[in-house]
């Protein structure tokens, strides 16, 4: 499959901005099937920038805004329109998205979604490519959630991999893009089939820990009713945490959750979560992603030497991989979470450092900056991919 990555800085003149991403786009040969994955920030005019470009593009794009986007050469940008045009003769695309998903109607458009987009394709799907909303109200889905749906659908050995749009830190004027449509609450899916064999890679960036820990004793998916013998709330308020208020995930971003969880088949990893809400009538706190009851709850702290080391790390796994598979797979997607970005603080170029210079040539890279990721995780003890939504990880995929 060829690739290429096009890029402007300007979102004011969205005519000039489509003029430069087609120039850039010339002589770049468009196979048989192409999709384009778009990201922006968040003042673009989408609705706009679609209709410009779907006047000379007849392919589906797919994305979201996101915080900050990177890049093969520039690295990482804050601003202006990113985009990475797929295309490919042995490769086919099948592209929806749902409707405002809620706790009520998730599951029903997703697989409904799923089971629509499958018989558009010519052979069975091998990759799940997914944007979608973060968890911003108690009615929203977490990711686990779209997970479990998706391969309620197509079953637990086709890999997931995308991310959940985000803004500029206001967690508010994020959105997510298929085509025509523009949403929050709703899940763009491609399902992809043909010549392609993924490699995923994950990192996680949270080594250092309070000594502090609590047992979930009650739970439900994203949302932890008690810790112990109390409420959650009142358990962060001994811990003199931030309590006053329901929308905390700006407080909280740079304090994840850690606890381990079963993957199953004897799998065990250990992940982290972002909390978002509070109900302070119930008491009970609401995540990005789920927390198991009977977890071990430990506050983690992200600083910016972990960030800078699981980077690193990523893609020295992910080039070693690249060299011993022969040069087949030239394009890399990622998805890192705001968080880390945040961690970085003024050095915001960090994760961009350490692929910049190092790329194979002829290798396309696009990432984003979201809150949450979509990427397979390898259990250690099976060496089994098993499907999952993170927070605070850097992912990649190469195909």
């Amino acid at each position: 499959m060829d690739s290429i990555v096009l890029c402007t800085e300007e979102i004011d003149d969205l005519g000039e901005a489509v003029e430069e991403l087609f120039a850039q786009a010339e002589g770049f040969a468009l196979k048989k099937h192409t999709l384009a994955v778009l990201f922006t920030e968040e003042d673009a005019d989408y609705s706009t920038l679609y209709e410009l470009l779907s006047g000379q593009w007849g392919f589906p794009i797919v994305g979201s805004t996101t915080l900050a986007m990177l890049l093969a050469e520039k690295g990482c940008c804050r601003t202006g329109i990113s985009v990475l045009l797929l295309t490919a003769d042995d490769v086919s695309f099948a592209v929806g998205m749902t409707g405002e998903l809620d706790q009520n109607n998730y599951r029903e458009e997703i697989v409904a979604l799923c089971a629509s987009l499958e018989p558009q394709l010519p052979a069975p799907p091998k990759l799940v490519l997914t944007y979608g909303g973060m968890v911003a109200s108690e009615d929203n889905v977490p990711g686990d959630e779209v997970v479990s749906a998706i391969e309620e659908a197509l079953g637990k050995d086709i890999p997931i991999f995308g991310g959940v749009a985000s803004d500029g830190f206001n967690f508010s004027n994020y959105r997510v893009f298929c085509n025509d449509r523009v949403t929050q609450g709703g899940q763009a899916i491609v399902l992809i089939s043909g010549a392609i064999d993924p490699i995923f890679i994950m990192t996680n960036s949270v080594e250092n820990r309070a000594d502090v820990s609590y047992k979930v004793t009650k739970a439900q998916s994203n949302r932890v009713m008690r810790l112990g013998g109390g409420t959650f709330v009142d358990a962060l308020r001994r811990e003199n945490m931030e309590v006053s208020k329901q929308n905390v995930v700006g407080d909280y971003f740079l304090s994840p959750f850690v606890l381990s969880i079963d993957l199953g088949d004897g799998d065990i990893a250990e992940i982290t979560r972002t909390l978002s809400l509070l109900n302070l009538e119930t008491g009970t706190g609401v995540f990005l992603g789920e927390i198991p009851e009977s977890s071990i709850l430990r506050i983690g702290i992200l600083n910016r030497k972990d960030v800078q080391k699981s980077v690193n790390q990523a893609f020295d796994k992910m080039l070693s991989a690249l060299s011993k598979s022969g040069g087949g797979r030239r394009t890399l997607l990622c998805s890192s979470c705001a968080a880390r970005f945040l961690a970085m603080a003024s050095n915001t170029s960090a994760e961009a450092e350490a692929y910049q210079g190092r790329l194979p040539n002829g290798i396309s890279l696009l990432g984003m900056y979201g809150n949450g990721e979509f990427c397979p995780m390898r259990g250690e003890k099976t060496g089994k991919n098993h499907n999952f939504f993170h927070n605070f990880t850097f992912t990649i995929m190469a195909i």
